[in-house]
């Protein structure tokens, strides 16, 4: 039987069915708003196994068909996911991954598809929701329900899911995740909006995400599953006190060794120790029961630490932020290039700047669109002192996205600086945010490419500790206190408001006051780091690289674009050739052009302006003799634009063979007399006039001297 429940969202309903499609899955959805769908489905194994983790995956994939196109490629068929899927999955997975039972040892895969897009309302949020309606109303134990909404502002007005079109105008674009009780996730970013208005925005989205999981409620009342039974029984260690009260003191001790190597092989030896004193009493497969015991003391002590003396691990206060460095010019070759160490978190980046052939080309079924901005995130095992396989995971993909939206709206407008900019992110060390430590990177790397930023960006990272009513935030959080901790919340943004926002949350919810308190001390912090940053450079350097290519943009009457590429393409080809440039022209008349050398570009420029440039009675221009006969010799002034040099006009005295004076080719000053009424230009040798000027201001002053003796 096919449910269907409904609830209208601005002046759209969302539409939740099941029962109609993909009936052989734990649970499936289809969900619309608008003319964009998702089917969402989710599956479970049979077979129990501990893998270490709840096994949990989500593959979010958009099909071409959904927007009336056919794949580009060879092939002509969907393949590997594009980075938009691949940050999509991780916004269903992070909202929904803590609300699964630990015990529940199944492995569970959600495959959200978009269906339909009308390119008018964005698919991703029909994603979160299907997905989590899919899994709340299956046999899957599930402490649902979950939803999402996307916020964005325009002007003074908050908009719930906006289009395609008000989130390219607004001001403000997060996705909201959360359930009844609060607020677990949020994304997003904006163009130096204040704190207040972002908590303002979290509130309004959590509105509608009460009416959304009551509709979830409802479709489960209608068609949900029985859930199935899982173990909850809970092993415990043998001498479970014994080896607790052995431990502890000296896991405490080793708690807050300063160094995070060192405090990791001091965790290690106690450990080892503890296993080697108890190896009779704990049995091999119980081992990972030790391992548990010695996470949660770590997990008791550094919290306990941290409430009652306000001490962390590495020995700061909650607000306090380990020592930064900045360094640019790191590296020579490059177009730009700066190191950011805070702590024991570290990240070289790098700028790259390249031309319009350089930007990249998004074919999905939101549209084609180019980027001129690139951030890509690297993170190597090394970073933390392991072995591993390289190669852009799902992490690195969105801690790059992440960093990159921080940036990408204090950049210049394609006008102003008509580069394509890549900047890479090599994370060489890690304890704590390293997609912080890239956007503060990324930021003295593009002022030390000499790209005019407006304002410098900065990133912190917060983090939470609660118990009960109380609760105290973190400033720049360790790793560990990230995994000890109940909030992982990174902020970016400049002197005047925020540009990147990311939030997880591992308790139940978050309210308001501690919201408050997370970006009110996550400013303070982010106008520290901004302070150290501009010690080291504070404006863009006044050229860019002599190793990046040199680009002139002009603008020429559009109706002139032909004269520029000349029939087909003869005149374009025969000055790119010239003077080894790339020229570029876009309809409304804006001409790009790309040269190795600045020499080059300006010659291109002066050619191309000289094309299109309307010829100016009196003005001097350096002209070349294109024919010469009895009468005169036609000179090109302008670039396919000839005129006449009179016999009479080339020189103050008697010329009687213009070869006596001129010769083909040869470049000469020459003055635009006049146009005549059939459109001829009249002009006069420079060296003809100058003699004649003299000579008569030479017959003047004659004139005046004998006027004075008179």
């Amino acid at each position: 039987m096919v449910h269907k429940v409904t609830l209208k969202i601005g002046d759209t309903d969302l539409i939740l069915e099941t029962g109609r499609m993909a009936k052989q899955a734990n649970g499936a959805v289809f969900a619309q708003y608008g003319g964009s769908a998702v089917l969402a489905t989710v599956c479970t194994s049979d077979k129990e196994e501990d893998f270490g983790y709840f096994p949990l995956s989500v593959e979010y994939n958009e099909k071409y068909y959904a927007a009336g196109k056919i794949p580009g490629g060879f092939l002509k068929r969907e393949g590997r996911p594009h980075t938009k899927e691949i940050i999509v999955s991780r916004l269903i997975d992070r909202p929904m991954r803590p609300l699964f039972p630990k015990k529940f040892n199944h492995e569970v895969q959600i495959i959200p598809t978009t269906v339909s897009a009308d390119q008018v309302n964005p698919p991703d949020i029909l994603g979160i929701i299907a997905s989590a309606c899919a899994v709340y109303i299956s046999d899957i134990p599930f402490n649902g329900p979950v939803a999402a909404v996307r916020i964005a502002l325009l002007g003074d007005e908050l908009i719930v899911n906006p289009t395609f079109e008000q989130i390219d105008q607004s001001s403000l674009d997060i996705v909201v995740a959360g359930t009844e009780n609060g607020i677990t996730m949020v994304e997003g970013g904006s163009k130096e909006v204040s704190e207040e208005i972002m908590i303002n925005a979290i509130e309004k989205g959590h509105e509608y995400i009460k009416k959304l999981c009551q509709l979830q409620k409802e479709l489960r009342t209608l068609a949900g599953k029985e859930k199935l039974t899982y173990t909850e029984e809970t092993e415990e260690l043998p001498e479970l006190e014994k080896i607790t009260e052995f431990a502890y003191s000296k896991v405490k001790e080793a708690c807050f060794v300063k160094g995070k190597m060192t405090r990791m092989n001091a965790l290690k030896a106690v450990y080892n120790e503890t296993k080697e004193k108890f190896d009779e009493i704990i049995p091999e497969d119980k081992e990972g029961l030790l391992r548990i015991l010695f996470e949660d003391l770590e997990s008791q002590i550094v919290r306990e630490s941290i409430f009652k003396n306000k001490i962390r691990s590495d020995g700061r206060t909650p607000e306090e932020i380990r020592p930064i460095t900045c360094e640019v010019d790191v590296l020579n070759r490059t177009h730009g290039s700066a190191l950011f160490t805070r702590g024991e978190t570290q990240a070289l980046a790098v700028a790259t700047l390249g031309t319009v052939y350089d930007e990249k080309i998004l074919d999905d079924i939101d549209g084609d669109t180019r980027k001129t901005f690139m951030l890509h995130y690297n993170f190597p095992p090394f970073s933390v002192g392991e072995t591993g396989r390289l190669g852009a995971k799902r992490r690195e993909i969105g801690h790059g996205h992440l960093a990159e939206r921080a940036l990408e709206g204090v950049l210049p407008s394609k006008d102003k600086f008509p580069y394509t900019i890549r900047i890479v992110s090599e994370v060489l060390e890690s304890n704590g945010s390293s997609s912080m430590a890239t956007v503060c990177g990324g930021t003295l790397c593009l002022l030390n490419t000499g790209v005019p930023i407006r304002k410098s960006v900065a990133g912190i990272a917060m983090g939470l500790v609660k118990e009960g009513d109380d609760f105290v935030i973190l400033s720049d959080i360790l790793g560990e206190e990230d995994h000890l901790g109940d909030m992982d919340f990174k902020v970016a943004g400049t002197e005047d408001g925020i540009t990147a926002f990311q939030m997880d949350i591992k308790i139940d919810s978050v309210d308001r006051k501690i919201l408050e308190k997370a970006l009110a001390q996550a400013k303070q912090g982010r106008l520290h780091i901004l302070n150290i940053m501009k010690q080291t450079i504070q404006e863009p350097r006044d050229n860019v690289s002599e190793f990046a290519p040199k680009i002139i943009v002009i603008h020429i009457n559009p109706e002139k674009i032909g004269m520029v590429i000349g029939p087909g393409g003869k005149m374009i080809r025969s000055i790119s050739e010239k003077f080894d440039s790339t020229i570029n022209i876009e309809n409304d008349g804006m001409v790009t052009i790309y040269c190795k050398n600045r020499d080059g570009a300006e010659k291109t420029q002066r050619e191309i302006e000289g094309l299109v440039e309307e010829p100016v009675v009196g003005k001097i221009y350096n002209g070349k003799i294109k024919r010469i006969t009895d009468f005169g010799a036609f000179i090109e002034f302008l670039p396919g634009k000839e005129g006449l040099c009179h016999i009479s006009k080339i020189s103050s005295k008697h010329v009687r063979n213009v070869r006596d004076v001129f010769t083909e080719e040869q470049e000469v000053l020459v003055k635009l007399m006049e146009i005549d009424k059939l459109g001829r230009a009249n002009l006069s040798h420079v060296d003809a006039l100058e003699k004649k000027d003299s000579d008569e201001n030479s017959t003047q002053k004659h004139d005046n001297d004998r006027q004075k003796r008179r």
